[in-house]
C-alpha cells in the first residue's frame, strides 16, 4: 500500500473520530454493564451477565465505552436478546464446556439473538454518529442485554483475582429517527497445512430497505492477514460491481473503523466478505471458538431512517472447502488481489 493510501486512511479514521466524539445535541447518561466479579477457573471460557432492560420505555444506545484490556479478555462480544440464554446471573455460554467449572452451558441468547457490539485488542471506545442509536427495551426486540466474554488464558486468576471486564453503555431516552443494526458476515470450515486459503461469504439483501453502512470490523485469530467486505451489484448484463466497504489486518486494534465508501445497501444488493488465511501449522485449522482454532467475521454497523433495521442479522456459510463466491453463488468479476492484499 502506497503512503499516500495510508496517509489518507489515517486522515479518515481521525476524522472519523473527532465527528463521533462530537457533543450530542441530546442528555446522554452512562451504564455499567460488567462482570460481576468473577474467577474464570478453565482457560478458553466464555461467560456471559445479563440485563433486564425496562420494558415500559425505548432506550437508544449512542456508545460503547470499553472496560478490559486484552491481557484480560480475548475479546467481548454484547448480544440483543428477546429472552436470554439463561436466568443465570452469570453462566458458561461457550461451546467448551468443562466439568471443573461447574456451570451448566447455554447460548447467549435463547430467543432473538443479534450481536450489537464487539471489541478485542484493545479497541478504543466507540460513538456513533449524531442521531443514530441502538433502540433497546419498550417496544423493542432487545430486552435483555447480554454480555459475552471469552477468557482465552486465566493465569492471572490463579491467585484468587477476579473480573469485572465490560462495557460502559453511552444511551439516551430521547427518541432517534436513525436507528443503527449490524449484521455479521462469517464462515465454517477448515484451512489446510502450510496452506494460503480464502474464507468466504455472501448473502443477498431480500428486505425492502435502504441501510447505511457507516463502519466495520473484522475478527480472525492468528492466521488471518486481510479481512474484506463488499457491497456486490449485478448489473442488467450480468456482470458484478464489487464496492468496498472495508478492510483490515485483523490483528491490529479489532475496533469498528470507518466504512471506505459512503453507499447505500438495498433490496437485491449481496453483501460479501472475505478473510486471507495463511496457515504454517502441520496440522489442520477449523473454525471454533478457542485460540488453536479460527474464525472469519466481518461485522458491518449501519443505519435505517424511519425504519427498523434488518430482520437478518447473521450472513454465514459453510466456508471453504464447501463454499467459494465462484463456484457457489457464480459471482464474477471478483476483484482477486484488493481483496487478498492491504
Amino acid at each position: 500500500m502506497g503512503k499516500s493510501v495510508v496517509s489518507l486512511l489515517f486522515y479518515l479514521t481521525i476524522v472519523f473520530t473527532n465527528i463521533l466524539r462530537q457533543s450530542y445535541s441530546y442528555k446522554v447518561e452512562k451504564y455499567s454493564l460488567l462482570m460481576p466479579n468473577v474467577r474464570p477457573s478453565v482457560p478458553e471460557l466464555y461467560l456471559c451477565t445479563p440485563i433486564k432492560i425496562d420494558s415500559s420505555k425505548n432506550f437508544y444506545i449512542v456508545g460503547f465505552e470499553p472496560n478490559a484490556t486484552m491481557d484480560t479478555a480475548h475479546h467481548m462480544l454484547l448480544y440483543g436478546c428477546t429472552t436470554p440464554g439463561s436466568k443465570e446471573a452469570v453462566w458458561n455460554c461457550g461451546e467448551m464446556v468443562s466439568s471443573v467449572y461447574e456451570m451448566k452451558a447455554s447460548s447467549p441468547c435463547r430467543v432473538g439473538s443479534q450481536v450489537i457490539y464487539a471489541w478485542a485488542r484493545d479497541a478504543p471506545k466507540l460513538d456513533l454518529p449524531e442521531g443514530v442509536g441502538f433502540r433497546v427495551g419498550g417496544d423493542s426486540p432487545i430486552q435483555y442485554l447480554v454480555l459475552q466474554i471469552h477468557y482465552a488464558h486465566i493465569d492471572k486468576f490463579k491467585d484468587g483475582s477476579t473480573d469485572n471486564s465490560g462495557i460502559f453503555l453511552h444511551y439516551t431516552e430521547r427518541p432517534l429517527d436513525k436507528l443503527a443494526g449490524v449484521i455479521l458476515l462469517g464462515t465454517g470450515g477448515s484451512i489446510q497445512p502450510m496452506h494460503k486459503e480464502h474464507m468466504e461469504t455472501s448473502c443477498v439483501i431480500r428486505e425492502n430497505k435502504v441501510i447505511h453502512p457507516f463502519a466495520y470490523r473484522t475478527h480472525t485469530h492468528s492466521l488471518g492477514k486481510v479481512v474484506a467486505g463488499y457491497k456486490v451489484s449485478r448489473m442488467d448484463d450480468g456482470t458484478d460491481v464489487w464496492t468496498l466497504l472495508g478492510k483490515r489486518d485483523p490483528l491490529t486494534p479489532q475496533m469498528f473503523y470507518p466504512v471506505m465508501n459512503n453507499i447505500t445497501v438495498g433490496y437485491g444488493d449481496m453483501l460479501a466478505a472475505r478473510c486471507t488465511m495463511e496457515s504454517n501449522r502441520e496440522r489442520w485449522t477449523h473454525v471454533g471458538p478457542t485460540n488453536n482454532d479460527e474464525m472469519c467475521n466481518f461485522y458491518l454497523m449501519y443505519w435505517v431512517e424511519k425504519d427498523s433495521p434488518l430482520e437478518r442479522k447473521y450472513c454465514f456459510t459453510l466456508g471453504p472447502p464447501k463454499f467459494s463466491w465462484s463456484a457457489s453463488n457464480g459471482l464474477n468479476n471478483i476483484p482477486e488481489i484488493e481483496a487478498s492484499s492491504l
